[in-house]
């Protein structure tokens, strides 16, 4: 049976302390690459954030949306995504909300089946994987990346696959878009240069 949801990025799900919420960010004016809702997200030098690339291996969080001025109607704007060259009014910065807790799991769809027999798509569990290319929707700000089942390791990769979630209409491991709950690797925050991840 095929899964319901096609790719919808990371969405947060679990904490260990129950507490999910998003810290405050810049993104430079006129960056030039836009930045969807669940996509993830990197820290640079300033204290902004940008665009995480597939490749990339450290991350910082998944990003939540935007807030800036409107440069036409000079009135605050919230999107749920960024669109790519926004100048806000005035030059300021653009602030982007990030779910950078790393402790947070975040529920992604796999752009593959996990595998034809059940010790195959058990063996998936506790790699480490890549995202797919980024990409999303300027209609609902919502990302498509999903976890890209072909990179597996067992370091050094963006995202490690904590278990299949529960959500009934997208559990086929059989099939693509099979939901899985994964945990950012190696966090910004806590591996500096180390290159295992957690």
């Amino acid at each position: 049976m095929a899964n319901i949801d096609a790719a919808f990025g990371f969405r947060p799900t679990r904490h260990f302390s129950g507490n999910i919420q998003g810290e405050e960010y810049t993104i430079a004016a006129n960056y030039g690459t836009a930045i969807y809702n669940g996509q993830v997200v990197e820290a640079v030098a300033g204290g902004g954030i940008e665009a995480a690339a597939a490749g990339d291996t450290q991350q910082l969080g998944v990003f939540g949306g935007v807030s800036y001025t409107d440069p036409t109607t000079s009135k605050p704007t919230w999107s749920n995504y960024y669109p790519a060259a926004t100048t806000p009014a005035n030059s300021e910065d653009v602030t982007a909300f990030v779910n950078d807790d790393p402790l947070q799991e975040f529920m992604i769809g796999t752009d593959a089946t996990l595998g034809a027999t059940l010790a195959l798509r058990k063996s998936k569990v506790g790699l480490t994987y890549a995202t797919t290319a980024a990409a999303g929707s300027t209609t609902n700000g919502k990302s498509s990346l999903t976890l890209g089942i072909s990179t597996a390791a067992t370091t050094a990769k963006q995202l490690r696959l904590v278990r299949v979630a529960e959500d009934p209409e997208n559990e086929t491991q059989t099939a693509a878009y099979c939901s899985v709950i994964v945990k950012v690797n190696l966090h910004q925050y806590l591996v500096g240069s180390l290159a295992t991840g957690i």
